[in-house]
């Protein structure tokens, strides 16, 4: 039987089907040249166009400007944990917040081509039945755009070492903002490999590289 969790990540998963690519990276009051401009301090990690220079930092690019908020709001508040991020996004006023996650969420994300796995995509479309993992398509949609109304992130194109540590978080419950613990309970039916094999898969999804074998 579907657990309550699943059935409303994938209820609020719905509108990717009723909202177009633009609608869905928009926030109403974020300002795109505001943005720009705030997000100076954040560009040194994240990159200039929200593209990070590590494999560890996540890329900001394309994400949609809803969730990004929500994550600036939420290290403010400490209900997520990271001393970096906490000491960059204090003085943050709302207007700052939306203003920089507008312009990151136009940016676009850059995915290694180099980067793919057989093994993740099949996790990702459809699952593991043997350990009732759902499929991570099923709220973060086919093309891994993710849903804007609904908050819920876009992982293509995503760094490998960031998604792994995040699934990792979830798993250990280092990190715990997720809605209705719905990460949580996902991560905790996932291994290393299996949380290696998705990751791998997102970092290269979009680029249009064939699937390669384990």
């Amino acid at each position: 039987m579907m657990s309550r969790r699943l059935v409303f990540c994938l209820l609020i998963s719905i509108p990717i089907c009723t909202y177009s690519s633009e609608d869905s990276h928009q926030r109403p009051g974020g300002n795109v040249s505001e943005g720009q401009v705030k997000s100076a301090a954040c560009q040194g990690c994240h990159g200039l166009d929200g593209n990070s220079f590590s494999p560890d930092w996540p890329n900001l690019a394309s994400q949609n400007a809803r969730y990004l908020s929500r994550q600036i709001r939420d290290f403010q508040s400490g209900a997520r944990q990271d001393p970096s991020m906490q000491s960059m996004v204090t003085g943050l006023a709302e207007q700052d917040i939306m203003d920089i996650a507008a312009y990151f969420a136009t940016q676009k994300v850059r995915a290694d081509a180099t980067s793919n796995s057989a093994a993740g995509k099949r996790l990702y479309m459809g699952g593991n039945r043997y350990t009732h993992l759902p499929a991570c398509a099923g709220c973060h949609g086919p093309n891994g755009a993710g849903n804007g109304p609904g908050g819920i992130p876009g992982l293509a194109g995503q760094k490998p070492g960031y998604m792994i540590k995040t699934l990792r978080d979830f798993k250990t419950g280092a990190r715990n903002n997720d809605r209705n613990e719905i990460m949580q309970d996902i991560a905790a039916k996932m291994t290393e490999k299996e949380m290696a094999a998705v990751a791998q898969f997102l970092a290269g999804m979009g680029a249009g590289t064939p699937d390669a074998d384990e």
